[in-house]
């Protein structure tokens, strides 16, 4: 339902006819167990997957409290433009302007975080389905944690961009952008990790263990690896322990996951991600700048 709709029914009577933005009923609000899944896990999926009707409902409130929070936001802007344009105010209308311009932040913030409960609802619903995508990408090079977490930023984006009007239910849609999004990761994961294990892709050289024994010289195996060496230890101390840790290279045997790191870093993951990438941009602009030629080799 578009927003033309929204303002030319009555639909505020009809999804709010008690005058509450937000449900109370425990029936609204109740939880699932889901014992198939480790607690961790199972907490994410504890609310109940709607029903079709549910699901409807839960969209149409949401974007109608969306719109009325825009229309009012448009409403202060006008008004304030009218007021500041007024060479001469009274004190009285300074106050009243204000107490009316302030009665309408509020409301609008109000609205917006009824709006807000209703996507939580919806992103809470379909948890298990994020769970039941993610899973089938996991690997010894894609965790499962950071796959899931990209995958809730995927399904919050789903729920923000689906047309509940087209009539189809929302998993559908929502399926297609979670496993576009998994899929995308781990292209872009594979993509750094040939980077960073060949560290001077732009001479061709394929630095692999299969490589090495199929003709590579001890020389060549050797300039190689102190190249890589090399350039690791321009890194700080914290960008090197985390591409080791992220790329199983050195005395790491397998690949940590951005939350084992934070933990041992005592900072947060999305900080751990950052670090990663300024880390891989350092290494490539050093191959890109200095590649070993084949004379070295």
């Amino acid at each position: 339902m578009g927003n033309a709709d929204f303002s030319t029914s009555d639909l505020e009577a009809g999804l709010f006819a008690d005058n509450r933005l937000l449900p109370i009923s425990s029936d609204d609000l109740r939880r699932v167990k889901t014992p198939d899944l480790p607690a961790h896990l199972a907490r994410l999926c504890e609310t109940k997957l709607l029903t079709p009707e549910e699901e409807v409902e839960t969209f149409r409130r949401m974007n109608f409290l969306r719109f009325k929070a825009n229309e009012l936001r448009l409403e202060l802007k006008s008004q304030t433009q009218i007021q500041s344009a007024k060479s001469r105010t009274t004190k009285s209308a300074v106050e009243k302007n204000r107490a009316t311009n302030g009665w309408t932040v509020r409301r609008i913030e109000s609205l917006l975080r009824a709006a807000d409960w209703y996507r939580d609802r919806l992103v809470k619903s379909n948890m298990r389905l994020v769970i039941s995508i993610v899973k089938k990408f996991v690997n010894s090079h894609n965790a499962f944690d950071d796959l899931l977490s990209d995958g809730i930023v995927a399904l919050m984006r789903a729920v923000d961009k689906f047309d509940v009007a087209l009539g189809f239910r929302f998993s559908t849609y929502a399926t297609q952008v979670v496993r576009r999004n998994s899929y995308r990761r781990v292209m872009e994961n594979q993509k750094e990790r040939q980077r960073i294990t060949l560290s001077v892709h732009d001479s061709g050289v394929d630095i692999s263990d299969e490589h090495r024994a199929s003709g590579m010289s001890e020389i060549r195996w050797e300039a190689l690896r102190g190249r890589l060496s090399s350039m690791l230890d321009r890194l700080d101390r914290r960008e090197k322990l985390i591409v080791r840790a992220r790329f199983s290279l050195g005395g790491h045997r397998r690949v940590q996951t951005l939350q084992k790191l934070a933990d041992r870093l005592g900072v947060s993951k999305e900080r751990i991600r950052q670090l990663e990438k300024r880390a891989l941009d350092k290494l490539r602009d050093m191959a890109d700048v200095s590649p070993i030629p084949e004379s070295d080799l």
